[in-house]
């Protein structure tokens, strides 16, 4: 315990008394430690707020929460250290930092949301535009974030002044709990009730409201008149541009909307899973589907691409089938034009989807009413976890109509351990059909996820359907979908046993793989091949 007649040691603050405090001491440490509280759950939620919608929009969530998590840490070390110049003026460079971290984590959310819908097409030197602003409000939160707990460290010993270790316990247990409480309160409050703009703008408002009152309140002692007046006024500006931005909130995301997912948005809800949004499907416009991001049903061509997934599987037996995602409903309805069907299982984990493919009347038009079929049963399941479930030979098809495998989310589910499950569910002579991602632009995930198929007992037939000018994007936004559409659609078509099925596919563009294309996108699949990339079409998630 430092005493309190103990000689000044160099470089300590120029105070030697105890602040003068408006309360006693011992509550006005529990003040500070609220603060800390606080102030942790706020920087918490501001470093989600960033990871998830930088998922949304950009795609690829481990990247993305790799680049915002090592900068943000990377920041908060250097800001703790820059927050040594300022341990003389504690009190008033805390509360400064708490009004700056408010306003920046607080308009971040939307500051990302502007920059991507009306910049995020202009391609040339901006075509990283979004990321690098991602990067940014990454750096700058955390310079915030890390200067915080140095000058409260300060601000607790100005209090009462006591053992270093006692002094640091005390404060990042605090600062623990609060992460604790923020890392909850985001997906399961904020997000769901209030949506992440309005959910990061309350966190700024929060933020600034509990630096400014502990400053204020608790040490205005240590301030002169003008910082005083200065914190006051800056913090009631920064909650008005807070609050003004929450009224405007509502008007900027329909905006920013229409500007990523085209003019024709009639639905976007956030489900417990994901986000959805609907565009068009009425007055004969064609009806698109945007989960997270990224265009899973295309209206112009995804009757062409359903029917390629679906009819090679059901030209043998067919009388139980199981689809593993498919909430829409569209490959159900391609599922039941095929007399001999006696039962139809989907297996879908958003309830949210289902219901819309149930009662949006452009998506149930589209699926025609698949769901409402009394041959159908759909179950709110992971696919995973329903195949391990399922009991052997139970089904004489299963179609796995599942989010491309170049999203990282989807790795388990074009796994080994997954297509295992799959043919033990398979009767004898049971087929499993797989989307297996684009072959011309993308040959080493296709070929890896036919690889993890022969791995796991099958055989299988790859073909492709040639796309249509619109195509069927596996890119994370509308801008990428314009920009680079994939020129085909790769399936698997497999058995369990050593014998290949044949192919019946009917119209003119599905076509089998020639023995040329074969050998030259094999070895392109080789030549880029990494050790242990069998089990995982995303060992490696940048292919």
């Amino acid at each position: 315990m430092i005493e309190p007649h103990a000689p000044v040691s160099p470089g300590a603050p120029p105070w030697a008394e105890p602040a003068w405090l408006p309360v006693r001491p011992g509550t006005g440490r529990f003040l500070v430690l609220a603060c800390v509280f606080v102030c942790a759950a706020c920087g918490l939620v501001y470093e989600l707020e960033l990871v998830a919608f930088a998922s949304y929009l950009m795609g690829d969530s481990v990247t993305q929460a790799s680049v915002v998590l090592s900068v943000m840490v990377f920041a908060m070390g250097i800001g703790s250290l820059a927050a040594k110049r300022l341990r003389w003026h504690a009190a008033v460079g805390f509360g400064a930092i708490e009004t700056a971290l408010a306003l920046v984590g607080g308009c971040s959310a939307m500051a990302l949301y502007a920059v991507f819908a009306w910049t995020g097409g202009w391609g040339g030197m901006w075509a990283d535009g979004p990321r690098c602003l991602l990067v940014g409000f990454s750096l700058a939160i955390g310079l915030l974030v890390g200067a915080e707990v140095p000058l409260l460290m300060e601000l607790i010993q100005r209090i009462r002044r006591q053992d270093a270790g006692g002094a640091v316990a005390d404060l990042f247990a605090a600062d623990y709990v609060g992460a604790l409480v923020g890392g909850l309160a985001f997906p399961f409050l904020l997000l769901p009730f209030l949506g992440q703009l309005t959910g990061a703008l309350l966190t700024g408002s929060v933020n600034v409201v509990a630096g400014s009152a502990l400053v204020l309140g608790l040490f205005r002692r240590d301030l002169s008149r003008r910082a005083r007046w200065t914190l006051l006024v800056v913090g009631l500006a920064v909650l008005g541009v807070l609050a003004s931005a929450a009224a405007l909130a509502g008007d900027f995301e329909r905006a920013a909307r229409q500007a990523v997912y085209g003019g024709d948005v009639r639905v976007a809800l956030q489900t417990d899973v994901q986000e959805v949004v609907l565009a068009g499907g009425t007055d004969g416009r064609p009806l698109d589907l945007f989960l997270d991001g990224r265009l899973r049903v295309g209206g112009r061509d995804e009757r062409q691409y359903h029917e390629a997934l679906v009819r090679p599987a059901l030209s043998g037996p067919h009388a139980r089938v199981l689809i593993l995602g498919g909430g829409d409903g569209l490959a159900a309805r391609e599922v039941l034009r095929y007399g001999g069907v006696e039962r139809v299982d989907v297996v879908e984990l958003d309830a949210g989807l289902i219901r819309l493919a149930r009662n949006d009347p452009g998506l149930a038009a589209l699926n025609g009413h698949a769901l409402a079929d009394p041959r159908v049963h759909v179950t709110t399941a992971d696919a995973l976890g329903r195949l391990r479930l399922t009991p052997a030979g139970r089904y004489d098809v299963v179609i796995a109509d599942l989010p491309d495998p170049g999203i990282t989310a989807s790795t388990k589910l074009y796994s080994q351990e997954f297509y295992g499950l799959a043919r033990r569910a398979l009767a004898p002579g049971g087929r499993l059909v797989v989307h297996a991602g684009p072959v011309t632009t993308r040959p080493r995930v296709f070929w890896t996820v036919a690889t993890t198929l022969r791995a796991a007992g099958f055989s299988a037939a790859p073909y492709r359907v040639l796309g249509q000018d619109s195509g069927f994007p596996a890119g994370p936004d509308r801008s990428a979908a314009r920009a680079g559409t994939p020129p085909d659609w790769g399936f698997l078509l497999a058995t369990a046993g050593p014998s290949v099925p044949r192919l019946r596919l009917t119209g003119p563009r599905p076509r089998t793989l020639t023995p040329a294309e074969l050998t030259a996108d094999a070895r392109a699949a080789r030549r880029t091949r990494v050790p242990g990339l069998v089990a995982s079409t995303l060992a490696h998630p940048r292919y």
